[in-house]
């Protein structure tokens, strides 16, 4: 019986005037962006920090602290790189990843099944093995006004083998 680990995230981030929306690795058109030390996208970062979960390796902030520079306006997909990197290391691979969109504004139906490709090719694994929803809180909530956006994810790591 193979050993399997799961994790879960969860982010959210301020929309503001300027930066790009990107959401599981996917430039969104809309006239707001998502306030962050990096580049904001809260998908890639519960997905990242779901990974760290599994793994029992700590949390996002810990492994990229906004307080460095380094990480100033990277690329989300650096910290899902960092993180299943780590899974390789200690013998696990992905076996499926399920992310929720939390966010009134904008419509994000259209984008999903980019958004699916995107956090896919970012884990290097199927599309088939990756589900992205989308939901709003009816209007409830800092969300529900629009002033921002959220996400959570869970990540099942199976064992692979290498370590």
């Amino acid at each position: 019986m193979s050993r399997i680990r799961i994790g879960q995230g969860v982010d959210a981030h301020r929309l503001v005037a300027g930066p790009a929306l990107r959401l599981a690795g996917v430039e969104v058109p809309y006239e707001r962006g998502l306030e962050g030390h990096s580049d904001g996208d809260v998908v890639l970062h519960a997905v990242a920090s779901a990974l760290l979960g599994a793994l029992g390796a700590g949390d996002l902030g810990s492994h990229f602290p906004s307080s460095d520079p380094r990480w100033k306006g990277a690329s989300s997909d650096v910290f899902v790189a960092a993180a299943l990197a780590l899974a390789k290391q200690r013998g696990f691979s992905v076996g499926n990843v399920d992310a929720t969109v939390i966010a009134q504004m904008p419509r994000l139906a259209p984008h999903r099944d980019a958004m699916v490709a995107g956090l896919a090719a970012c884990l290097g694994i199927g599309v088939d093995r990756v589900s992205v929803k989308i939901t709003s809180t009816d209007g409830l909530g800092a969300i529900g006004r629009g002033d921002g956006i959220a996400a959570q994810a869970v990540v099942l790591l199976e064992e692979s083998g290498g370590a």
